[in-house]
């Protein structure tokens, strides 16, 4: 705070009262290094690595590799939307941006999309880790030859149900958020991203290997329901372009996760955006090379007679067809399925904390009415958002009867359209507001008589809309499933929306704390209203941020 004099030093002379000065924020920070930022993101990110390997191959067949490998290289692109969108707003969520850039009716949609991921991200990483401890166990079992086999898709499905419910309960009590349980995860995960490296690298030279099928039309072998409405008709195999889209649209969901960014970047310790580019380059070699390697080596290593049963716990099958003694393999998979219970279930917790997080925003905007951020009369928490969510996560996991490739259908829905909505916003946003100082734009700028062509973001953001609107056909199941639910919810939002204003319960203050975009506070620029709107712009000096009344300004 300000400096006090001493006694002494005031004398007898009267000296006024520092002013009492109030923060506004959601949350009380503390500003963490880059690679804790990279440790948070990837959490969720790299989880995707434990099961998008078997729903892609499911779909198109043994060249699914090829395109989790664009996939993952295209992330860096829709990275570099995020960095944009992040060095522009604090808070460089989809919500915020769209609203910004095509205001509120868009915004309630993009959430609703981005709500139905969040729904999902739960379900499909609790039956993914369910998928790989019913699979150990059952290894188990058969080793010791107790003809016994516990049901995959029902028992996965339990677990599911109570890492949900273990999570749910933390949640209303209030779980906190730490960095380094992040960090500590993603260590014991890069050992085992290591070893299975080296193993599967030095299997493939005892056994030799051959790389899957090129991504060419006549190596896609797409399932029925890989077509969805479009499984009579014959485009799909005669039109080069759209089968790729097709197979892209399958393997979107191996970059879900990226969304996180936008969450901690208010985290993230000074320079924000230079450590967020480190942040973000940290992200995506290691998703990269995990994600990409496991569909790659999975391919060329477990046999085609075998793979499909390890669809749903396809570093399960590496760890067991490696060259190597029996016992070996069996420790190898003991550790793939602890490191992959302590990620997923990791995701299932992040998945609770973003839809709660997400909501309070929407919330606090005035979209949703106070009564869901009620806070519980013990703990604190806003419960009732929480008990939405687990419910809503439930439901989920109760209807998809524990079957991960239905899960990962559903799931690409939300990925797809929330990166497609945030495109579109940060491109609106270089027309609407080009005057507006950015730290970083996404490369590729050209200007032609003074007028910038944003190429690169275009790019990304027309591939993100191509890819939405082809799985709007070829997962049936997801767009209904996603249309009624972002529908439904996108009402709930418009009705109390317009309730909450009719009743004149919305509180316009909370988003008056950055009105004019800036990069610094001064004390020309920094004005602050007491309870009677008098201005305190004499605060503070400049230079060191030391808060200090001055003569003449009014009384806290």
């Amino acid at each position: 705070m300000g400096n006090n004099p001493t006694p002494a030093q005031r004398g007898s002379r009267p000296v006024p009262a520092l002013p009492r000065v109030l923060v506004g924020t959601t949350a009380m920070l503390t500003f963490i290094s880059f690679g804790r930022v990279a440790a948070i993101v990837l959490n969720d990110l790299a989880s995707s690595a434990f099961y998008a390997g078997g729903i892609v191959e499911d779909a198109v067949g043994k060249a699914a590799p090829w395109f989790i490998l664009a996939i993952m290289l295209f992330a860096y692109a829709v990275l570099l939307v995020y960095l944009e969108s992040c060095s522009m707003f604090v808070r460089g969520g989809v919500y915020r941006v769209v609203k910004e850039a095509m205001g509120g009716t868009l915004a309630k949609f993009s959430v609703s999309a981005l709500m139905f991921d969040y729904v999902l991200t739960g379900p499909i990483s609790g039956v993914s880790a369910g998928q790989y401890l019913v699979g150990f166990l059952n290894e188990l079992l058969q080793s010791a030859n107790i003809h016994v086999a516990l049901p995959v898709d029902f028992t996965s499905a339990a677990f599911a149900a109570l890492v949900t419910i273990y999570f749910w309960w933390q949640n209303i009590k209030g779980i906190p958020e730490s960095s380094e349980k992040a960090m500590r995860i993603m260590q014991v995960t890069t050992v085992m991203v290591v070893i299975m490296i080296l193993w599967c690298g030095y299997t493939l030279g005892v056994r030799g290997g051959h790389l899957p099928p090129w991504p060419k039309l006549e190596n896609l072998h797409f399932s029925a329901d890989a077509l969805g409405w479009l499984r009579t008709s014959s485009l799909p195999r005669t039109i080069g372009l759209l089968g790729i889209f097709i197979a892209l649209g399958h393997s979107v969901l191996a970059m879900s996760g990226l969304e996180s960014m936008a969450q901690v970047y208010r985290e993230i310790e000074h320079p924000k955006l230079a450590n967020l580019k480190k942040a973000g380059l940290v992200i995506f070699i290691y998703s990269l090379v995990f994600t990409s390697l496991v569909s790659f080596f999975a391919v060329m290593i477990i046999p085609d007679a075998t793979r499909r049963q390890f669809f749903g716990n396809l570093i399960s099958g590496l760890a067991m067809n490696v060259e190597g003694p029996f016992t070996l393999r069996l420790a190898f998979h003991a550790f793939v399925v602890l490191v992959g219970i302590l990620i997923l279930a990791g995701a299932v917790n992040t998945a609770i904390v973003g839809s709660n997080g997400v909501l309070n925003r929407v919330s606090e905007d005035g979209v949703l009415a106070d009564w869901f951020r009620q806070p519980h009369p013990r703990y604190g928490t806003s419960y009732r958002i929480i008990y939405i969510v687990a419910g809503l996560q439930l439901l989920t996991i109760f209807l998809s009867r524990g079957s991960v490739i239905f899960l990962g259908n559903l799931y690409a829905f939300g990925v797809i359209w929330s990166f497609a909505m945030k495109g579109l916003a940060v491109l609106v946003l270089r027309y609407t507001e080009p005057g507006q100082q950015r730290e970083f734009r996404v490369p590729l700028n050209p200007k032609i008589g003074g007028l910038e062509i944003p190429l690169g973001l275009a790019f990304v953001t027309l591939t993100l809309t191509a890819i939405a609107i082809v799985n709007l056909f070829t997962k049936p199941d997801a767009t209904v499933s996603g249309i009624v639910f972002s529908g439904l919810l996108f009402g709930i939002f418009a009705f109390s929306e317009r309730y909450t204003h009719k009743r004149g319960l919305t509180h316009p203050e909370l988003d008056e704390f950055n009105l004019v975009p800036g990069e610094e506070i001064t004390p020309k620029t920094g004005w602050l209203r007491t309870s009677s709107s008098a201005p305190m712009s004499n605060c503070f000096s400049p230079g060191p941020w030391r808060w200090q009344k001055r003569a003449g300004s009014p009384s806290g």
